[in-house]
């Protein structure tokens, strides 16, 4: 979302021995942070940068071969890289059939990486990742069938360098080296399974996924201006998600994202934190707009609130319009009231958001759930 505004948006390996202790003392971190609800330093690439059009970004997320993913032919020429066309047994021009397996492989590759590569802004490159993948499916029309994850049209200008979609090369880089490892799988799949891991490896829900999406050529870019702008409100809100096809009940479940990351203002010309653990998924977001006090920020960049409390956390003018709303205001009561509710709820709109748009050959029942590396 905005930045995660908002959202949503964040190799090399270590022994199995420090990858634990690392985890373990991290962990521990991000519980003590929320318990003492202290304030960050550091923030992750999660929000648009500044532009004439003010597009922010507002978030700142089968069955074996039928899983959508189906048959991949090297030979489509869908791929960018010449490793693309060599399959996993090392034949050129041959056919692979991606299992589960293969697929949790590729989760496990990402869950790695995530742990072994916490030196970015908060400790986790997890919320930028969500945020690529948010972006990538955001940018769904239902009334024209364009946009969605189908495509990963991202690798391309313009759509690249859409407001927006500032810092999301950061993600990208992150997920080149395990796509070289598996260059089975398609951009598309790939940035949306790295958006489930991020959510649970975040100690967030289980994210059911299916494969199925095909990378498409710069002529499926879409245009500027789908994806949530954070300086806007109501009706602005409303426009873009009921363009995917989201209700207001979901529209709040998904801005619930915006618990993870921070804004920059090198990006998109805010800066802070939405809770005290932007690493951890909770529904301190919603607690915490109803709970705290929020002031308007005195400073330079653009209008942002902050906290009366510590002045350390920030919610943009799009976080505000949840509580100033009637109607999406119940629900970020029943959210903040209740974190299972809020995870059951933002599971089934993720879902939802990651596969618009994408024609998958796996049924609804034949998503697949991947086991977490850390409990």
């Amino acid at each position: 979302m905005a930045s995660t505004a908002g959202i949503l948006t964040r190799t090399v390996f270590r022994p199995t021995a420090v990858t634990s202790v690392r985890a373990v003392a991290r962990h521990s971190r991000f519980a003590l942070q929320r318990q003492q609800h202290q304030s960050f330093r550091r923030g992750f690439a999660s929000e648009a940068a500044p532009k004439s059009s003010k597009t922010g970004i507002w978030l700142i997320l089968g069955l074996g071969a039928a899983g959508g993913a189906g048959y991949y032919a090297y030979s489509s020429g869908l791929l960018d890289t010449a490793n693309d066309q060599t399959s996993a047994a090392g034949k050129k021009g041959g056919v692979f059939t991606p299992t589960k397996a293969n697929y949790q492989k590729v989760y496990n590759d990402i869950a790695k990486a995530l742990e072994e590569n916490d030196d970015y802004d908060d400790g986790s490159y997890g919320p930028v990742l969500l945020r690529l993948a948010w972006h990538a499916s955001g940018t769904y029309d239902k009334e024209t069938g364009t946009g969605g994850s189908n495509g990963a049209t991202m690798r391309f200008a313009p759509e690249s360098d859409h407001g927006a979609n500032a810092g999301l090369k950061t993600a990208r880089a992150f997920l080149d080296p395990i796509k070289q490892k598996n260059p089975w799988i398609s951009y598309s799949d790939l940035w949306t399974l790295a958006g489930v891991c991020a959510v649970q490896e975040m100690q967030g829900p289980i994210i059911p996924w299916r494969p199925g999406r095909q990378d498409r050529d710069v002529s499926a870019c879409t245009p500027d201006g789908r994806l949530p702008d954070a300086s806007k409100e109501q009706s602005h809100i409303r426009a873009i998600f009921y363009r995917m096809g989201f209700d207001d009940r979901e529209i709040v479940a998904l801005c619930g994202a915006h618990a993870l990351g921070r804004c920059h203002t090198d990006r998109s010309g805010y800066e802070g934190p939405w809770t005290f653990s932007p690493t951890v998924v909770t529904n301190d977001y919603y607690r915490l707009l109803l709970e705290e006090k929020w002031n308007w920020k005195k400073w330079n960049g653009p209008k942002q609130y902050e906290d009366k409390t510590t002045k350390t956390l920030m919610m943009l003018p799009a976080d505000m319009a949840l509580v100033k709303d009637k109607a999406f205001r119940q629900h970020v009561e029943r959210y903040a009231k209740d974190n299972d509710v809020w995870f059951n709820e933002f599971r089934d709109a993720l879902v939802k958001l990651f596969e618009l748009g994408v024609p998958f050959v796996a049924k609804e029942d034949e998503r697949w759930t991947f086991t977490p590396t850390h409990t």
